[in-house]
């Protein structure tokens, strides 16, 4: 086998699936990306997070597994050890990983675990940051329409007509691993980024360069009718009524503006990679956690039991080696990002630690008219009374205060019906939610693509909700646990070793103690001794 392959991951947060030129939005400017995908690159345009928080989907989507697999679907439960990620495992399979201190993946109380699956963390703010934005107080008081918005608006230019910011530093810093490799080792190079995460700032030229006249139309709440109890709490409590459509444009406006300062710093590192001549012997994955409502259902920021497009839907764009097959362009097939650790450990020639759900797309990405998935899942929420799974009550029980911008959201999750479990099965024509509480959901996405109007309750979708829901039984049943490879022992070696005792003549006891420490199983053990007693 030759040289595994250089493995790039730039990992932008909170970027929905419909902030790219690519695949549609008029008012998007993304031509690095746009251009990586004409040319070199499968871009999925039906791509689909396993839960719509950064924690709970990171943790999905560096293991293959599902968040209900190992309870990983609160904002407080990372990985702990014994769980090996896809980082761990491409570091003990022999590559140099480099990651920012970007984390949301793993324990952080646990000495050395962190650093166990890297071979260097770079860590940020070592850089001057730019000057803010150009109203630090707009925000105001509590009532004012921005005090929950998120939104910043027009960054400040510094004297150098820049506003550098985290993402530039971890850009700059892999830029120069890139340039000046640690050792000969395949890299592994993890670039966890901020943009375009809340708060909605961006300076110039990013901040004009986005035309408003151009952003496709926005989801009203006044339009729909039976969505989930979660968005109503939200919208109440972030009491956004008073923002107008021009505001909301401005928002938007801003948000597609960070995804554009993205596409520039992804074409910068792809040119970085070109320098240094390793280009051609990458993979490259450009992928989401999570989306953003952004306006849509006039809410901003996400919802942590809410499956709308918007927040499941996000970018996948994938390049393989130049030796592998590739036909670039836009694939429809549906994909979910725990694919994305199964092509990943593929392409690397990795055996993964544990048993996995995801599914290579080597075959897609080498033909994209391959068929995908017949359905994807995403699933968040908590059961009654697991105010640990909030994040509106700390761990002494006390609630968060009302001054802290994602209170609104916070707040709603203090309501069990509210923030009850969910879980989405989407096919390529319809949308199921089941939820533990509430209503569930039903949407025709052919005839309603922005999900408007809950067909729960009509009796024309009967038989399609019928088929969803067993297909969601057999998935749970499918995907509810995973056994480790390594089995444990049943006996200690004190207990094995009083069971063949009396079988093992003296001159053989030392042998036979020396399988029970080489663990050699019981039968096979038991079979060994019964067959020396009698010769």
């Amino acid at each position: 086998m030759g040289r595994k392959p250089h493995i790039i991951i730039f990992n932008p947060d909170e970027m929905r699936g419909d902030t790219l030129g690519h695949l549609g939005n008029p008012a998007a400017i993304t031509p690095n990306l746009d251009r990586f995908a004409s040319e070199e690159a499968v871009s999925f345009s039906n791509a689909y997070c396993q839960n719509p928080v950064c924690v709970p989907s990171r943790c999905s989507f560096f293991t293959g597994l599902y968040p209900h697999v190992r309870g990983h679907r609160t904002m407080g439960y990372l990985l702990q050890p014994g769980e090996d990620s896809l980082l761990k495992e491409l570091h003990d399979g022999g590559y140099y990983v480099w990651m920012n201190d970007r984390n949301d993946l793993t324990a952080g109380q646990i000495p050395g675990w962190t650093e166990a699956h890297a071979d260097e963390i770079y860590y940020g703010g070592q850089a001057k940051l730019g000057p803010g934005p150009e109203q630090p107080n707009l925000r105001g008081n509590p009532g004012s329409k921005y005090y929950y918005s998120h939104f910043e608006g027009r960054l400040k230019l510094d004297e150098a007509g820049k506003h550098y910011n985290g993402d530039d530093e971890i850009v700059d810093a892999a830029i120069d691993r890139i340039l000046h490799p640690a050792d000969d080792r395949p890299l592994c190079l993890f670039l966890g980024l901020m943009y375009p995460h809340t708060p909605y700032g961006v300076e110039e030229p990013y901040y004009s360069a986005i035309d408003r006249d151009k952003l496709p139309p926005r989801v009203r709440p006044e339009e729909c009718s039976g969505k989930a109890k979660i968005l109503d709490e939200i919208r109440k409590y972030q009491g956004m009524d008073q923002f107008s459509e021009e505001d909301w444009d401005e928002l938007r406006a801003v948000y597609l503006g960070m995804c554009m300062k993205l596409d520039e710093q992804f074409g910068r590192m792809l040119q970085a990679l070109k320098d240094a001549g390793i280009y051609d012997d990458c993979a490259i994955f450009f992928l989401s956690d999570h989306g953003d409502f952004t306006g849509d259902y006039g809410l901003v920021e996400k919802a942590q039991n809410s499956f709308e497009e918007c927040l499941t839907k996000v970018p996948l764009l994938i390049k393989p080696p130049k030796n592998e097959k590739t036909d670039p362009g836009i694939t429809s097939s549906l994909a979910e990002l725990v694919d994305f650790y199964a092509t990943v450990m593929d392409y690397a020639g990795i055996k993964p630690s544990h048993t996995h759900f995801g599914k290579s797309l080597r075959e897609v990405i080498a033909d994209r008219r391959k068929p995908g998935k017949e359905y994807v899942f995403c699933e968040g929420g908590r059961q009654p009374g697991e105010t640990h799974c909030d994040e509106y009550h700390n761990n002494d029980g006390s609630t968060v205060s009302e001054k802290i911008v994602y209170w609104p959201k916070m707040k709603a999750q203090s309501d069990d019906e509210a923030h009850a479990k969910g879980i989405m099965i989407r096919s390529t024509d319809y949308k199921y939610i089941s939820r533990t509480l509430g209503q569930d959901e039903l949407y025709d996405l052919q005839k309603d693509p922005q999900e408007r109007s809950n067909e729960i309750n009509n009796p024309a979708y009967h038989a399609v909700v019928l088929k969803m829901q067993k297909d969601l039984l057999k998935w749970l049943q499918a995907t509810s646990d995973i056994v480790p490879f390594e089995q444990d022992q049943r006996f200690t070696p004190a207990m094995t070793w009083a069971r063949v005792k009396s079988l093992v003549p003296p001159e053989k006891e030392e042998e036979v103690k020396k399988m029970i420490e080489n663990k050699v199983s019981f039968i096979e053990l038991i079979q060994y001794c019964r067959a020396i007693k009698h010769n």
